[in-house]
């Protein structure tokens, strides 16, 4: 009777502890779906290139996160040799991504680049194979058809509704993914080793040490109008902060496939708020688009998913 008590109490803790999981992984992705916004309303403010933009964005959040570290992970700042490099490549790659991303929002607009961000599991797939030799299953495959045909409709390339889709606008997208998985296949080698604010702040920091020199040749976006640094406000604690440090609580609570489908969502978000203030929406060739690349992710780490759930 006992044991049958002390299982109900352990199944009623794990069910709340996934509650929190679930609640702080879609808190993540409302908040990384403001990051679109935010960039959009500061680029159409003040003349700032996407470099200069993604530069102040990681050198800021460098110091958020250098600060918190220093507070609560002062032991833990220490980075193995072997792992530096592995860091060092994050953060170039972070610092690559967020000039792509602030490159693709500017020339397509959030809600499209978004999606396209969500093509970054076929690079990854394809890395695997060459890297670490891991099989093409009749799944990954089905589901990296989904993904790049999604991907090709959301872009616009066979559109004939869109007037605006330019060479530029779609090399950016196309980027987005290409630099979000190099993020993320540097930062799986580091997964697990040290406290999420730790990696956060060495990668924000080699990132912005990355663009640093290309400051030189850009005009400094100063001044800029008290709505621009709200915008820049948010955009560090909201879409950058917060969203980060959320997914990071989520990990703890969720396995990693279930989080990364539920961060999915982020689509969901983006559209609802790009069609609030802009009344942005996707033609039906890129809201299909945009279908195809959701399932093509969920197919792809479904199994996953069941066989953590398990676990």
């Amino acid at each position: 009777m006992k044991l049958k008590k002390a299982k109900t109490i352990m199944e009623g803790h794990r069910e709340t502890s996934m509650m929190w999981g679930y609640l702080a992984v879609i808190t993540a992705a409302a908040c990384w779906g403001t990051s679109g916004i935010f960039i959009k309303l500061i680029m159409t403010q003040i003349d700032i290139p996407a470099a200069s933009l993604a530069f102040w964005r990681d050198t800021v959040a460098f110091l958020v996160f250098s600060c918190m570290s220093g507070l609560f992970r002062r032991h833990e700042l220490r980075i193995q040799k072997t792992d530096r490099p592995w860091l060092a490549m994050m953060g170039i790659s972070l610092g690559l991504f967020h000039v792509s991303w602030n490159l693709g929002i500017f020339l397509n607009g959030p809600a499209i680049t978004t999606v396209q961000q969500a093509a970054m599991p076929v690079i990854v797939i394809v890395v695997a194979r060459i890297v670490w030799q891991e099989a093409f299953t009749v799944r990954k495959i089905a589901a990296v058809i989904l993904i790049i045909t999604g991907t090709i409709l959301v872009s616009g390339m066979i559109s004939s509704v869109r007037s605006d889709v330019t060479a530029a606008g779609i090399a950016a997208g196309f980027s987005v993914p290409v630099t979000y998985a190099a993020w993320s296949i540097f930062g799986k080698q580091l997964s697990g080793r040290y406290a999420p604010e730790v990696v956060l702040t060495y990668a924000f920091g080699v990132a912005a040490l990355v663009l640093l020199p290309f400051q030189f040749f850009m005009t400094a976006p100063f001044p800029a109008p008290l709505q621009t640094w709200l915008c820049f406000t948010g955009l560090i604690g909201l879409s950058t902060v917060a969203g980060f440090l959320a997914f990071a609580f989520g990990l703890k609570h969720l396995p990693a496939g279930v989080a990364t489908i539920l961060v999915m969502s982020e689509i969901l978000f983006v559209s609802v708020y790009s069609y609030s203030l802009w009344g942005e929406m996707m033609t039906p060739i890129e809201s299909t688009g945009a279908v195809l690349v959701m399932c093509g992710v969920i197919a792809l780490l479904e199994r996953r998913k069941l066989r953590l759930a398990e676990d």
